[in-house]
């Protein structure tokens, strides 16, 4: 039985077509797996709903190969660029090191500890005088986001490695309770689902994304001073994003309210702080997905990470470097880990709600990019037809209105029989919604 069997149990899906991301690590395979298990899960639902026996579920490699990159397509306009002008790779004096720094708290840690100006030049001159742990260690210490590039072997003796590699791909946790009837038909088996979504960058955004696809009711909640220009448009599709301060006493009464009549939280707060916010005590009913970037063991368990970042540490990277010949890291040619995370946790919230129909209680899950990471480090490479990019064959014929002009997707990877993938509503911004249920 492979790890995804034992963390799901969902029934299998059929994976067509060819092709694959040229890398060191099996990326496509980790896609068609991943999404195999959103399909699977989303078929079993069917079934325990009643609505018929287990639709067959497919996925097709090319296209869930394309979904781990960007599924939006302007038509006439661009997306802002995703990185930061002084995030990236930089040589130290014993290795290398990331620096993440897209928010600006990020960007601001990293420049304090370097002390030097915000253009690379700068930046790579002031790195130059620092041993990678050292330099790591200071800018995460005040809240900042880097990571050393590690080898594989470094990171298995690490303390958090080893603790990674001891967690379950997911971590369940089950409690007494059950779902309450939403507006599910055979096509649409999650309409009228309420999904509270308390994620940003990337996986959380994916897996909600994923759960809109199916109908879902998915409400987005983040600071109005948040702002991720080159990631929502691709991430917010068939979302209601709205804006609420959680410092204010008023607001943080309407998140309880959310809450109270919402069916799934999904959030990938660190270890300890959603309960800060919202309390210890959750609504019997509540599924709840939380996502973790370093694991939730061992003694990063509360450190912020990002996939590029996690890509570094697990020794991803290093080991992509060797493979490729490179004289710099060498990271997957798409953000794997996030993108696999993603739809893992929409799996979960599906394979919960079908548990909870069959009268099994209420299970809640927790999963982490570092785990993910670990996976797919077993996976054996798979050559083929390479894959490079996609072609308008790949688009769906559905022109997306967005705010900032129309725009095409991605035609879905997961096909499940009679319940087909589609989007209600289009990308929008962040905070264009009240916070309410529709």
């Amino acid at each position: 039985m492979d790890e995804i069997t034992r963390a799901f149990g969902t029934s299998p899906a059929h994976v067509v077509g060819e092709g694959a991301w040229i890398s060191r690590f099996a990326v496509t395979d980790l896609a068609c797996q991943s999404m195999g298990a959103v399909g699977g899960a989303v078929s079993d639902l069917i079934e325990a709903m009643n609505f018929g026996p287990n639709p067959d579920v497919r996925i097709d490699r090319r296209l869930a190969s394309l979904w781990f990159t960007w599924s939006i397509h302007p038509q006439g306009w661009e997306v802002p660029p995703s990185w930061d002008t002084i995030a990236g790779d930089y040589q130290t004096r014993d290795g290398w090191i990331k620096l993440h720094t897209n928010a600006p708290h990020h960007r601001r840690a990293a420049l304090s500890v370097l002390e030097c100006r915000g253009d690379p030049d700068a930046v790579a001159q002031a790195v130059a005088g620092w041993d990678a742990d050292a330099l790591e260690a200071a800018i995460v210490e005040i809240d900042g986001a880097a990571a050393a590039m590690r080898s594989r072997t470094d990171w298995q003796a690490h303390p958090q490695g080893a603790a990674v590699a001891a967690e379950p791909l997911v971590y369940w946790d089950r409690c007494a309770g059950q779902v309450r009837d939403w507006a599910a038909t055979a096509a649409r088996p999650l309409a009228g689902l309420r999904v509270l979504d308390l994620t940003r960058v990337l996986a959380g955004p994916v897996a909600t994304r994923t759960l809109a696809g199916f109908g879902a009711d998915v409400l987005r909640v983040d600071p109005e001073s948040w702002c991720e220009p080159g990631v929502v448009p691709d991430v917010t599709l068939g979302k209601r994003c709205c804006h609420l301060d959680l410092k204010k006493g008023s607001d943080k009464a309407i998140l309880q309210d959310l809450l109270a009549k919402a069916d799934v939280l999904v959030h990938g707060y660190r270890p300890g702080a959603v309960d800060a916010l919202i309390g210890r005590d959750r609504p019997d009913n509540l599924v709840e997905v939380s996502l973790d970037a370093y694991g939730w063991t061992g003694p990063w368990s509360g450190r912020r990470g990002f996939d590029s970042l996690v890509q570094m540490s697990c020794g991803i990277a290093e080991a992509g470097m060797s493979w490729a010949g490179s004289a710099k890291p060498y990271p997957l040619p798409v953000q794997a880990l996030d993108h696999a995370t993603g739809y893992f946790m929409a799996a979960a919230v599906v394979s919960a709600l079908t548990r909870a129909i069959r009268g099994e209680g209420i299970h809640r899950a927790r999963l982490s990019l570092a785990r993910t990471a670990e996976l797919l480090a077993a996976l054996d490479p798979v050559s083929g037809l390479e894959i490079a990019g996609s072609s308008p064959t790949d688009l769906d014929d559905w022109v997306e209105n967005t705010p900032w002009g129309p725009a095409k997707r991605l035609k879905p990877g997961i096909d499940v029989e009679g319940a087909p993938m589609r989007w209600d509503r289009p990308s929008v911004e962040l905070g264009s919604s009240p916070a309410s249920w529709g």
